[in-house]
């Protein structure tokens, strides 16, 4: 074979550096688009995970808050049915004449006392279980504890002061089970605002009946 012959078959040196030149850029910028797309796939990876995260955080404050919710308003319903049993009890005791109380009759005074026991002691049960009276006599009108059934001119009173109590009003946790029936004064000089009014507590009664 001739020298000829074998230059045409053998790539010089200048061919052959600059194919592995070529060679080695090709490797570089393989690795280059390698990293980028592991860092993307990284960082969609960390946001997944910083949802995810999110999401757990958020189902475990909504689980807590039923959980708080159902043990506190659990007796909600049942607590409302008991205040009418006791409405049922007192308007017994306030329709009894004075004479009849009067009389001595023991067996009489008795069951006065049997119905007066029981009414207290079924308001004591519901107060165990988180149930407050509300009587806002001489407090100021909020209509997220009370309803207003009447005014009373009084000019001796602040305007929207209660000056009487037709019913009292019962709330449980942070919900009114019903609100307070009550007289307002009217005509009196208005309360000062010496603070923003915060929000009451939900009065599922009158979304009820809304």
């Amino acid at each position: 074979m001739s020298d000829q012959a074998k230059d045409e078959r053998a790539p010089s040196e200048a061919e052959a550096a600059e194919a592995n030149a070529e060679r080695t850029e090709g490797g570089i910028d393989g690795d280059y688009e390698a990293l980028v797309r592991l860092l993307k796939e990284n960082e969609e990876l960390k946001d997944r995970a910083l949802r995810v995260a999110a999401e757990m955080e958020n189902l475990r404050r909504r689980t807590a808050r039923d959980v708080h919710d159902a043990r506190t308003y659990a007796v909600a319903n049942f607590a409302r049915d008991m205040l009418s049993v006791s409405d049922n009890l007192r308007r017994a005791l306030d329709a009894i004449p004075a004479e009849a109380k009067a009389s001595g009759d023991a067996g009489f005074k008795a069951l006065i006392e049997g119905v007066d026991l029981t009414e207290r002691a079924m308001l004591s049960a519901l107060e165990r279980h988180g149930v407050k009276k509300l009587a806002p006599e001489g407090e100021k009108f909020d209509p997220n504890f009370h309803q207003a059934m009447f005014e009373v001119p009084n000019p001796d009173v602040p305007a929207n002061t209660v000056v009487q109590v037709v019913q009292p009003g019962y709330s449980i946790g942070e919900r009114v089970l019903r609100p307070a029936m009550v007289g307002v004064a009217k005509g009196g000089p208005k309360i000062a605002a010496d603070a923003p009014v915060e929000p009451g507590p939900v009065n599922e009664q009158a979304e009820k009946d809304a």
